[in-house]
């Protein structure tokens, strides 16, 4: 409907006004790309019986950057700890219990470092597989530690994946919980399974030592035995030469004794 009004204004407009428009587009195209376009900008405009009009510019649709998805990963052992539970070094005095409440805030976990926290944590893990109150060297409680120790370096690499020192600490302390565990299901089969049901181990068997014989390696592993062999069986003559010397000296030393005699 626009289109049309526009055309039959554009049709009725004398000639003299179609010369000028088309000289002002003209000046337009020959402008040097250098030269300031803003007065360009608007448009050529069109006098109609009713007014005048500009010509509307082409829009620009500009591509837009796709929002990034924040990752969300698993959720935190740390979670669970309330905040407005204390300190573990406040947790069992009784003035901390009746104090103001700005105080409370200072000695709550919610103030608390992450240290603060991850200690917690870890003597929450601790009473769970503990044999006494006194036990803090079992193999359980190691376990405990360890547990506690890994599940912070796996929060901490998820964010800082290229974090290698971290990484290679905490492939260290799996080996060990792995060695302690194999250790435990050995000699305690029932303490094995609460350490693993409390605290949400899975324990896998390692996997059976598996190698491709190909030609290549047993003609390898042959002439390595072959080696062997021919050095097992020079120290044998090497130990036999020693003893018949040995022999021969003392046989000599006897001779010299007795002619002395």
């Amino acid at each position: 409907m626009f289109t049309n009004i526009g055309l039959r204004a554009v049709l009725k407009v004398p000639a003299s006004v179609l010369r000028e428009s088309s000289a002002a587009l003209c000046c337009a195209a020959s402008v040097k790309p250098w030269t300031n376009r803003s007065s360009l900008l608007s448009g050529p405009k069109v006098r109609s019986v009713a007014g005048s009009f500009a010509v509307p510019q082409p829009v620009r649709h500009y591509a837009r950057a796709a929002k990034k998805k924040k990752k969300t990963g698993p959720e935190s052992q740390l979670s669970d700890l309330p905040p407005t539970m204390l300190k573990m070094d406040y947790a069992a005095v009784p003035l901390a219990q009746t104090t103001d409440d700005l105080v409370k805030r200072l000695l709550s976990l919610e103030l608390a470092s992450h240290k603060e926290k991850l200690q917690l944590k870890q003597e929450q893990l601790i009473a769970k597989v503990q044999r006494d109150e006194s036990d803090r060297s079992s193999e359980e409680v190691q376990v405990a530690i360890l547990t506690a120790r890994i599940r912070n370096y796996q929060e901490h690499l998820q964010k800082h994946h290229k974090d290698k020192a971290n990484k290679r600490r905490m492939l260290m302390a799996i080996d060990r919980r792995k060695k302690i565990l194999k250790h435990l299901r050995l000699i305690r089969y029932d303490a094995f399974e609460k350490v693993c049901e409390q605290l949400g181990i899975t324990y896998t068997f390692p996997p059976e030592y598996y190698r491709q014989a190909t030609r290549r390696w047993m003609a390898k592993k042959e002439f390595c035995i072959k080696v062997f062999k021919a050095v097992q069986k020079q120290k044998a003559e090497q130990k036999l030469k020693i003893k018949q010397s040995s022999g021969s000296t003392d046989t000599e030393a006897a001779k010299t004794n007795a002619a002395d005699i």
